[in-house]
């Protein structure tokens, strides 16, 4: 089965429909490549169906679901699977990353729900990533998630993360935001956590704001800038694995292109200095 790892390169961001047209008519030189929710764009069509259509036949593209529900008690929806499939093929979007959590129980629930952390749910989990990706035809990227509750806990979420990937057989998309926001949550080491992901499968990273409710309480929102800690936990991923993709994901408060580029930017400055530094060490 096809992987998904070494299929797009350097710093990435998440498309927004706020400033699709300006990126189609000053192409940052910064960007890789781009990021889709494929929800929100498989069924677009008129204007911005013409200039999505422009972006990936000049851009390398991947997707990221928001309503797989993965960890879902309800049926795997293989309709929603195959028309993925079929908008991946008709743009060459490279890949399919989700999220291990679900969002659906009888009907959406919109949010992204934990699963509980239990040996039955590793291997439900698992059945149903390895039949997503027997009918892509490819392995996919599934994102360690943010939470506030860990309902039915057997194991520590690390070990329920590797349990799954190891039984599924898929890559990691790592959320490097994610950790430190579970880690102040939850009181655990974001840097244990981060040299325990199976390194060997990571296909990329997102990055992102949070926003700050109390010291000891953090909310995965992707509506702020990238705060200091979570750069740093970046650059400690870099040191510790070598230099993969990362992009960057503003979902709400979405400031002037401008303002995320300089974020990119920061990206592609903390990836060219730990490849210096890998480089240094190789030679």
């Amino acid at each position: 089965m096809d992987t998904c790892q070494n299929l797009v390169h350097d710093a990435g961001l998440g498309l927004r429909r706020s400033f699709l047209s300006e990126v189609i008519e000053h192409p940052p030189e910064n960007v890789a490549f781009y990021e889709v929710a494929p929800e929100n764009w498989m069924t677009i069509g008129g204007k911005l169906g013409k200039q999505f259509r422009a972006m990936t036949e000049r851009c390398p593209f991947v997707c990221h679901g928001l309503s797989l529900s993965i960890g879902s008690s309800d049926p795997l929806d293989e309709d929603f699977v195959r028309a993925v499939k079929n908008f991946m093929r008709a743009h060459g979007i490279k890949f399919y990353s989700e999220h291990l959590s679900y969002c659906s129980h009888e009907g959406h629930l919109y949010d992204l729900m934990p699963i509980p952390f239990t040996s039955d749910a590793v291997k439900h989990v698992a059945a149903r990533i390895r039949r997503v990706q027997d009918i892509l035809e490819q392995k996919i990227a599934i994102e360690n998630v943010s939470y506030y509750a860990a309902p039915g806990r057997e194991m520590d979420e690390i070990d329920f993360f590797n349990a799954v990937v190891e039984e599924a057989d898929c890559e990691v998309l790592i959320d490097i935001n994610n950790i430190y926001v579970n880690s102040v949550n939850h009181g655990y080491d974001a840097e244990a956590f981060l040299r325990a992901i199976p390194a060997k499968r990571i296909a990329y990273a997102h990055i992102a704001g949070h926003y700050v409710e109390a010291d000891d309480f953090l909310v995965d929102t992707h509506g702020a800038e990238v705060i200091d800690p979570v750069w740093k936990l970046l650059g400690k991923a870099y040191e510790l694995y070598g230099v993969f993709p990362a992009l960057l994901e503003r979902d709400f408060n979405i400031p002037p292109l401008d303002v995320l580029l300089k974020e990119v930017d920061t990206i592609r400055a903390i990836q060219k200095a730990w490849g210096n530094q890998h480089e240094q060490r190789s030679a």
